[in-house]
């Protein structure tokens, strides 16, 4: 396996249209005083860099900011864009949805060692919750990410799982509420 010290980036996807919040700010909501986008940045502090495609606000550790064009283009068009606006390219990716405030290094760093054991001969590892269902929560071998990257227009309101559907993607079991994500005031009332 490779060593823990390999570098890796992340790419937190905080752009969504957030149609169920009422159009709201998902990256500047607020849980227990903290804002969607600070949980996410702490979940990825061990990342290299980190690119946040969204609407830039004040942030405690630098990252780099960029929108998809057009804007609201879906998670595809977002981390495909996020994905050419990081600096080093490193040998793995993750790819986040702000709006997952349980998710911490822990979580990574299970993904991360998923994804590269070469038992599993896998292109990237993803978090699975407690009904079997996949979470905006991954981690990609970049150059396999590359590989499959449709052209720009085809990344427009194409889905995730169209994306990842020729990747080889090992499933890592969620932990407590590391799966939950805030879709709605209820999400976000209930996340406690």
């Amino acid at each position: 396996m490779a060593s823990v010290w390999e570098p890796w980036n992340a790419i937190v996807l905080a752009g969504g249209r957030a149609v169920r919040l009422d159009g709201a700010d998902k990256a500047s909501v607020e849980v227990h005083g903290r804002t969607l986008l600070a949980w996410s940045l702490d979940a990825v502090i061990d990342a290299s860099e980190v690119v946040v495609v969204g609407d830039p606000v004040p942030t405690e550790r630098p990252v780099t900011f960029t929108r998809e064009s057009p804007r609201h283009g879906g998670p595809v068009a977002a981390a495909l864009t996020g994905l050419d606006a990081l600096l080093r390219p490193t040998a793995y990716v993750a790819v986040l949805a702000v709006d997952m405030p349980r998710l911490t290094p822990h979580t990574l760093r299970r993904l991360l060692d998923a994804a590269r054991d070469p038992a599993h001969a896998a292109d990237g590892a993803a978090l699975v919750g407690p009904d079997g269902r996949r979470q905006l929560a991954l981690v990609l071998a970049t150059d396999r990410l590359q590989e499959v990257r449709p052209d720009l227009e085809a990344q427009h309101g194409m889905a995730l799982r169209a994306l990842l559907e020729p990747l080889t993607l090992v499933s890592v079991a969620a932990v407590a509420d590391e799966h939950r994500d805030i879709d709605t005031w209820r999400d976000l009332r209930d996340i406690g």
